[in-house]
């Protein structure tokens, strides 16, 4: 079984154990080279109403199912819930702080061409759709814009925020892994390690915040 991997975003998760989000998006090539192809998965959806939440596509680590399948534009979007087991509630926290911020599908190929060095997947039958900790495609890639406008706003009206906010705007706003966002606020706000003791650290990120485009932060 193959597995193409999706942006899951964190505010459509609620604290009933509801969640939603795109499990398979059309149409751009991901890391791995596939496009899914609009169409593949019609197949699928006629055959079967619900599937299987797991972790890691693990079948042995059951976490929820996905009960509603529908097809739109940009994919398949799906709804679930999580199941009231100890791993269900431990995946739905995982979820909501973002420590799982991916949707992976596990998938066979029923039909593919090969177009250039990318695989276009006309056909495939979905099993199940997993929760992973980091998605591989793009398109659907967590943007987070209205956390990232909060921040810019709190910032704005002079709210000092936590080590942890600031190493979190980081890495949602300018994609960096967790080691630099924390080598970032440790030089910056800290003053450890930071090359020009003169400057104000705190006003230079600030002004990289308040100059930054949005799509510059979305990666859109």
């Amino acid at each position: 079984m193959d597995e193409l991997d999706f942006a899951l975003d964190v505010k459509s998760i609620n604290d009933d154990g509801d969640i939603e989000g795109l499990a398979v998006g059309y149409g751009n090539i991901d890391h791995g080279g596939d496009i899914v192809m609009p169409g593949a998965i019609a197949g699928t959806l006629a055959a079967k109403k619900s599937l299987p939440m797991l972790l890691y596509h693990d079948q042995r680590r059951p976490v929820g199912v996905w009960h509603t399948l529908t097809e739109v534009s940009d994919g398949l979007l799906v709804k679930g819930r999580f199941s009231a087991t100890s791993a269900g509630r431990e995946a739905r926290e995982d979820a909501k702080c973002g420590a799982l911020s991916g949707l992976s599908m596990g998938y066979n190929t029923i039909r593919q061409r090969i177009e250039g060095k990318a695989r276009q997947l006309l056909e495939v039958a979905l099993h199940e759709v997993s929760l992973v900790t980091i998605a591989m495609n793009d398109r659907t890639r967590i943007t987070r814009v209205k956390e990232i406008e909060d921040l810019r706003a709190r910032l704005a009206a002079g709210d000092r925020l936590t080590e942890r906010e600031w190493e979190g705007l980081l890495k949602k706003g300018f994609d960096l892994s967790n080691s630099e966002a924390e080598r970032a606020v440790r030089i910056n706000l800290k003053g450890q390690g930071e090359p020009d003791s003169t400057a104000d650290p705190m006003a230079a990120l600030w002004a990289a915040m308040r100059d930054a485009p949005i799509e510059d932060l979305t990666g859109e």
